[in-house]
């Protein structure tokens, strides 16, 4: 039986996935309607007003200047995951991109975990290898592999290593500090967001234009705020594998709301996840 603390942790974790799948699904159906730089700005700023008001709800204090360091460095690492997987899509190797940069952002993290917390017991060390299983399989598409298949294996390498520097950076800051740490992190995204814009000469999208990619923001600092949670309650590898199954709801909602067809295969994945959390939960 698991304590309860590190079992409310687990089931941040699980949430934070669901949240964090639906503001995936979100950003892709936004991505239709704009570029895809406009809809991380406009992502990055309904983001930050829903932190910056639990901020002021729950009258948190900002972090160390230590902790400010390190949520600004997860929030630049963490745009630069966002940009990545954004390119890498709109290239068309969403096959190689979305496993990719989804099991290096959570295996980077699991081995960090390791170090610094030794290894989980063998069950949940196996839940943990099924995970990863289920992640790569159910972010399989049909893609075909193109011209473009070795940039977008990049692009999925460096998106990957970004999203385990968010993941690895926030875990270093104060875990009494929930909404201040995300809304230094999510400031950096904005600018990042900003910059990019400037650079590719695109304009600041219309906040009435793409509700949807203003939905995506609150989604995305809403599994934010619950990963930042989970790895209070329990281990971080925990944390980070829970809520790195976040491709699984992706996929269902795309089949459920769009109507697309799921495959065999990323059924397979989905069971091979719901596997994992029984084995890491038990």
């Amino acid at each position: 039986m698991l304590p309860a603390t590190n079992l409310l942790g687990i089931t941040m974790a699980f949430v934070s996935a669901l949240v964090w799948g639906s503001a995936d699904f979100t950003g892709g159906m936004a991505t239709r309607r704009s570029d895809q730089y406009q809809v991380l700005a406009l992502s990055a700023l309904s983001g930050l007003g829903v932190l910056v008001i639990a901020a002021l709800i729950f009258r948190e204090s900002f972090p160390t200047w230590n902790g400010i360091f390190w949520a600004a460095a997860a929030g630049l690492t963490g745009a630069v995951g966002l940009a990545c997987l954004y390119k890498g899509l709109s290239i068309g190797e969403s096959a190689v991109v979305a496993p990719t940069s989804a099991v290096i952002g959570a295996g980077l993290p699991v081995a960090f975990g390791f170090l610094t917390q030794g290894l989980p017991d063998p069950l949940r060390l196996i839940g943990f290898v099924l995970a990863f299983a289920g992640i790569w399989v159910v972010s399989q598409t049909s893609t075909e592999k193109t011209g473009e298949h070795r940039k977008g294996f990049i692009l999925a390498v460096i998106g990957g290593i970004g999203f385990a520097g968010f993941m690895i950076c926030m875990s270093q800051v104060d875990s009494a500090k929930v909404f201040t740490p995300l809304i230094v992190s999510r400031s950096m995204v904005m600018i990042a967001a900003i910059v990019m814009l400037r650079l590719n000469r695109t304009a600041f999208p219309s906040l009435n234009g793409n509700g949807i990619g203003l939905l995506a923001g609150v989604l995305d600092a809403g599994g934010n705020i619950f990963f930042m949670l989970a790895k209070h309650f329990t281990r971080l590898d925990t944390a980070v594998v829970l809520s790195s199954l976040y491709p699984a709801a992706t996929v269902i909602l795309t089949g459920l709301v769009l109507k697309e067809r799921i495959s065999i295969k990323q059924w397979i994945g989905v069971v091979i996840c719901l596997a994992a959390i029984i084995l890491i939960t038990i």
